[in-house]
């Protein structure tokens, strides 16, 4: 009788505390940075080492490359086997151009053993759709703004030097990013 009240004691303490189960198929977790979760591979950066499959502690990964007509070895085939892969990080860790990395997605549930041996394309359609793409791409796009702002700059200081003046506004406008550009209004990037 004693253990049915210290049942009902556990229960009536926890429910005022905050509640911390997730809705889950609605309500996705937020992992860490860091986190170790399904693969991501992207094959224009792999240079066929074969140094993850040699790493794999459970001989889950296999891959195949020929030589194209520059003599550099292009990657044919990409297959991890799921089924027996422990998300160990060893294979992103010893890739030395980081052609495979690991997501944050961990859903690989089937009713087959046969679906959880992915190829290249379902791997790199996991980047496209989970891994880093649009971080590269984002990436990519600031850099490219980036040296359009120093070229900018670079081209008013050249009008200054040759005896053009420049004015302040542009010098200012080419030294600052587009998005904090001063206004003639003097309101530092407020809309007017």
């Amino acid at each position: 009788m004693f253990g049915v009240f210290k049942g009902l004691g556990v229960t009536i303490r926890q429910l005022p505390k905050k509640k911390v189960t997730l809705m889950y198929p609605e309500v996705k977790p937020v992992w860490p940075e860091r986190y170790r979760g399904i693969h991501e591979f992207i094959p224009e950066l792999c240079i066929v080492c074969n140094q993850c499959a040699r790493i794999c502690p459970t001989d889950c990964i296999s891959l195949s490359g020929t030589r194209d007509e520059n003599k550099k070895l292009r990657i044919d085939t990409y297959d991890i086997n799921f089924e027996i892969c422990i998300l160990c990080d060893l294979c992103t860790e010893v890739c030395p151009t980081e052609s495979i990395r690991m997501t944050d997605q961990f859903e690989l549930a089937s009713y087959t053993r046969d679906s959880l041996y992915k190829d290249m394309k379902w791997l790199y359609q996991n980047h496209i759709e989970h891994g880093s793409y649009q971080a590269l791409q984002a990436a990519k796009t600031e850099e490219e703004a980036n040296a359009a702002r120093e070229a900018q700059a670079a081209n008013a200081e050249a009008a200054s030097g040759s005896g053009q003046k420049a004015s302040p506004e542009e010098a200012n406008a080419a030294r600052m990013p587009a998005d904090e550009t001063v206004s003639s209004s003097g309101k530092g990037g407020q809309p007017e």
